[in-house]
């Protein structure tokens, strides 16, 4: 479990090192850095899958996404005694992002590229990188660093060598240093990694692809698109919990059940009402509905990841079914790590009575701050 999230110099959020539960719930009003949050969070997924280069260039870049304020906050200027002001900076540009697990840690650092006549010349380059056992990075429980392109790995011995092939500024030690005999921990973290699923928005428009017929095969993930619903389903059905699966879609449509009809290996998802004379299909399902049994498919998968992701599932739910999503919610957080953005003050109440770690963003000089959060031990790797 990861039990601390780290982020520095990404858009509102300057400095924020955050603990997490079992089950986190992140909520606050509009514009308080959630959805910064959200994405910072699968900025450091995408590491894992060597594509968090691209994946801030289609964020408009490095210079973009980086802290806009002031390097530091001083007291003065939050007490008003002085304007918001720049300053000659003391440390040098950085996006950072990290967490802490119960047994690894990892922590990136990116920053802007040496001026050149590349025409890649806009990519960030990745500074340093460091991976770990135990709470926080120190120099004696790192078993792999890296500063520039040189990585420093922790030998056999006790002592420490240095990788005969340096790194290209563009490319993570995650995905071109992992070795099963060398270091077999960083492949097994990003192994991890590339396991934590996300959910942002499920498309339920009349051309949702979870609302057609389509090619049905064992789903153990539901995808992101939501397009294998009907698979997902059927997949709980035969080798997750079906008993479970019928309490939920009861427990949120009462006297409902669903059915997956199959033909010529093509999956549809029905839905049978109480009081209604035949199943609807899934086209028929009202928005909230959809979205509803698209939550519900994801979160009871039969093999559940490391660390699931939800940003605002409340999307077009009526307030009825904020109480059944909660509890699913919460039940699956006993197989399976989850963190939920939500602005919904109501599902943000019924998560914490589920027992989830609740965070409460608010907005102070631009920056994202948790006020009530106690920070936990922490420290960057040096470049």
């Amino acid at each position: 479990m990861i039990h601390t999230l780290a982020i520095a110099g990404y858009r509102s959020i300057r400095n924020l090192v955050l603990p997490l539960e079992r089950l986190t719930v992140v909520t606050g009003r509009n514009g308080t850095g959630k959805s910064s949050f959200y994405k910072a969070l699968r900025l450091l997924a995408d590491v894992a899958q060597g594509n968090v280069i691209s994946s801030l260039a289609a964020e408009g870049g490095l210079p973009s996404t980086l802290w806009a304020g002031p390097e530091q906050i001083s007291r003065s200027v939050r007490e008003g005694l002085h304007p918001v002001q720049g300053t000659v900076r003391k440390d040098r540009v950085a996006l950072k992002l990290g967490f802490a697990s119960d047994d690894y840690g990892y922590a990136i650092d990116l920053g802007l590229p040496i001026p050149s006549a590349s025409m890649f010349g806009r990519d960030p380059e990745i500074k340093a990188e460091a991976v770990w056992a135990g709470e926080a990075l120190s120099r004696r429980n790192a078993f792999a660093t890296r500063s520039g392109p040189a990585v420093t790995v922790l030998d056999e011995q006790g002592g420490r060598s240095t990788l005969p092939n340096l790194l290209a500024p563009f490319d993570s030690m995650m995905t071109h240093a992992a070795d099963p005999r060398g270091l077999p921990e960083l492949l097994l973290l990003r192994e991890r990694m590339r396991a934590w699923r996300f959910y942002d928005h499920f498309r339920t428009d009349a051309d949702a692809p979870a609302r057609a017929a389509r090619p049905g095969t064992r789903t153990t993930a539901l995808g992101a698109d939501g397009a294998d619903l009907a698979a997902a389903l059927e997949t709980i059905r035969e080798i997750g919990d079906p008993k479970g699966l019928a309490q939920a879609v009861d427990d949120a449509f009462t006297g409902a059940e669903l059915r997956i009809e199959e033909s010529g290996g093509r999956f549809e998802l029905l839905m049978q009402q109480h009081g209604l004379l035949r199943p609807l299909k899934a086209a028929e399902l009202s928005d909230g509905t959809l979205r509803y049994l698209l939550l519900l498919a994801a979160l009871m998968t039969p093999r559940p990841p490391g660390l699931m992701v939800f940003n605002e599932p409340e999307t077009s739910l009526h307030a009825d079914l904020l109480p059944p999503l909660a509890r699913l919610i919460g039940e699956a957080s006993k197989t399976c790590q989850i963190v939920v953005v939500t602005h919904d003050a109501m599902l943000a109440d019924a998560l914490r009575e589920a027992g989830a770690l609740r965070h409460d963003f608010t907005k102070s000089f631009g920056e994202t701050v948790v006020e009530a959060a106690d920070r936990p031990a922490w420290a960057w790797p040096e470049r």
